[in-house]
């Protein structure tokens, strides 16, 4: 992999370029990776990948007007091509008020480790061995268990790195790791499920009898799932999937549904849209974490901030551009949240299941029925049918539906199961009410 001085080598020849072209002002980002993938399935590899990828990304500006061009390539010529195309497509490009790079006094001035690159060093015999051994693991469980669709390790590293002609240049090194075991059980229908464990360290994943065992209790969980009636109750989102109700506040307070009209966050700021307890906060200099960056994709400084406080929507999630198209201050979100999380209460799953009494537990959920415009919310979903505290009996082919400011303010609690897989960290999610559609 190209060290990260070679790649910022690359940045600057392309500003130097962008300046002999005519250019006022110019950015570049590149990305590199390398990574392997194994697959098996009962018991037999099917599929083993080596992967290797780059690219780098030219964006000039001529005045307010803006061009880009991309490549994979990094030789002089491609380089001095890429910048040419992308100061054409400028110089035909209409005029932008609001285009152009993040004021200078924005840019991150320190760029902190932020312990985000450990190399798993698995050959792919290695890997294999493992996904079979964790297969087997899940596929011994239980003889209901008569089939597997597939066990998966992969690992990957790469590097990222930005400038721009403002004079700053940074990037870092990163590496994903995942195993991820999915079997199918049969016993009066087959039912498929699944677990997985992803972490930036190998030495941090779950172990393969834990990702094992996990993968074949949740697939036997789901056996001779029945139907329940359309009715109205309260539901609790395991921790898994909760996670999407707040990559929708995400999209409806990202920039660009905002200045473009089509998010039910307009207007939003300083108002009470949760319940009062919740706490929404992004946090993107944490150490490992799976969403961490030091700066964003204009190279402005991440910093931690409180997006809901009490209940009130404090900030939206500003890029430079968009912050200038709304006549607001940027906010360190070009390209993105960096580890959003939500602040957890004090019960686990179970208590939340006892709390909530009689509803729905979903675990599993399918489509993406969210309209950003007006927060309406339909989606598929399967789970549990929870009377007297208890888990009574798997469930299946309903949908849940609602508005998201609505489920927002009725949140009655949190768990503290938080899923940090990602970069959304929330435990489960119960909400006082919603629509249960069945037959």
């Amino acid at each position: 992999m190209d060290s990260g001085s070679n790649l910022e080598e690359i940045i600057q020849q392309v500003l130097e370029c962008a300046r002999s072209e005519g250019a006022t002002a110019a950015e570049a980002d590149i990305g590199i990776g390398e990574g392997l993938s194994v697959t098996v399935r009962m018991g037999e590899l099917e599929i083993i990948e080596h992967q290797r990828d780059k690219g780098l990304g030219v964006t000039v500006f001529m005045g307010q007007r803006k061009g880009s061009a991309s490549s994979t390539d990094f030789s002089r010529q491609a380089i001095k091509d890429s910048v040419h195309a992308a100061c054409t497509i400028a110089k035909n490009a209409s005029a932008d008020e609001y285009a152009g790079l993040i004021a200078p006094e924005y840019l991150a001035r320190d760029i902190p480790e932020l312990d985000l690159y450990h190399p798993w060093e698995i050959t792919p015999v290695q890997a294999t061995e493992l996904a079979i051994e964790c297969e087997s693991v899940a596929r011994h469980c239980d003889k209901r268990i008569s089939n597997a669709d597939g066990t998966l390790v992969n690992s990957y590293t790469g590097r990222h790195a930005y400038g721009n002609s403002h004079g700053f240049s940074g990037g870092w090194d990163w590496s994903s790791h995942v195993i991820d075991c999915t079997v199918i059980a049969d016993e009066g229908g087959m039912q498929r499920d699944g677990w997985y464990s992803k972490a930036r360290d190998a030495t941090d994943l779950e172990d393969i009898q834990t990702i094992g065992r996990k993968a074949a209790e949740r697939t036997l969980a789901r056996l001779r799932a029945k139907k329940l009636s359309t009715r109205q109750v309260p539901v609790l989102f395991e921790a898994p999937v909760a996670s999407s109700l707040f990559s929708a506040l995400v999209n409806a307070i990202s920039g660009g549904a905002l200045y473009r009209k089509a998010s039910f966050m307009l207007d939003k700021i300083e108002q009470q849209i949760f319940a009062e307890h919740i706490h929404v906060y992004e946090d993107p200099r944490v150490p490992k974490g799976m969403g961490s960056a030091p700066f964003d994709a204009d190279g402005m400084a991440t910093r931690r901030q409180d997006i809901v406080r009490d209940g009130v929507l404090h900030t939206y999630l500003l890029s430079a551009y968009s912050a200038r198209k709304l006549k607001l201050t940027p906010t360190g979100n070009a390209g993105g949240v960096h580890n959003l999380f939500v602040a957890p209460g004090t019960q686990d799953l179970d208590a939340l299941v006892k709390s909530m009494h009689t509803g729905l537990l979903v675990t599993d959920m399918i489509g993406f029925g969210v309209n950003q415009v007006t927060g309406d919310y339909s989606r598929g979903a399967s789970g549990f049918w929870v009377e007297n505290g208890e888990r009574q009996y798997p469930v299946e082919e309903i949908t849940i539906a609602g508005n998201l400011l609505e489920m927002y303010r009725q949140i009655v609690a949190v768990g503290n199961d938080v899923d940090a897989r990602g970069n959304i960290r929330t435990g489960s999610i119960l909400i006082e009410n919603m629509t249960l559609a069945g037959e």
